[in-house]
């Protein structure tokens, strides 16, 4: 059988990994607790394996390329086996050096296919915005600006 740090390397050369990701794809490799364990202390300490490093490159790419809200990118980068408040101080450091409004306004228009004339195409709308990981109250003050009927109302 294969080395576990070998294996990891090679996973870590392919794409940026957690250490959670690093650890679950190494045991479906069949490698014991023991090799894993061993594997992921070498890996962090070579450099190699870095799960702050994992979740700031993440959060950039949630918000610059996916154009992701900051908590569509939280969830995200939760799911990828970073704990809860690495994720937020990772997605708090690149969402703060962002326009989040500019971002909203940029999404906004990209998905608008038409007039938000009625209720039903602003309350998709909203969903749409709202999955994608913005705030609610932002997203309805995007669409008040972008003159939808009904905003000020509410899109819930």
């Amino acid at each position: 059988m294969a080395d576990a740090y070998a294996a990891g390397l090679a996973m870590l050369a392919r794409r940026e990994l957690s250490t959670a990701q690093v650890r679950q794809r190494l045991a479906r490799k069949g490698f014991g607790p023991d090799q894993v364990d061993g594997a992921v202390e070498r890996l962090q300490r070579a450099g190699a394996l870095d799960d702050e490093r994992t979740a700031r490159l993440l959060a950039r790419r949630s918000a610059q390329i996916r154009m992701h809200g900051r908590l569509r990118a939280i969830r995200e980068l939760q799911g990828r086996g970073i704990g809860p408040d690495l994720a937020r101080r990772a997605v708090d450091a690149v969402y703060d050096e962002l326009d989040e409004q500019a971002l909203l306004e940029q999404v906004l228009v990209r998905r608008l296919d038409g007039p938000l004339d009625n209720r039903g195409a602003l309350r998709r709308m909203y969903q749409q915005l709202v999955r994608q990981g913005f705030d609610s109250a932002a997203v309805l003050a995007a669409l008040r600006r972008h003159g939808a009927p009904g905003a000020a109302d509410g899109a819930e």
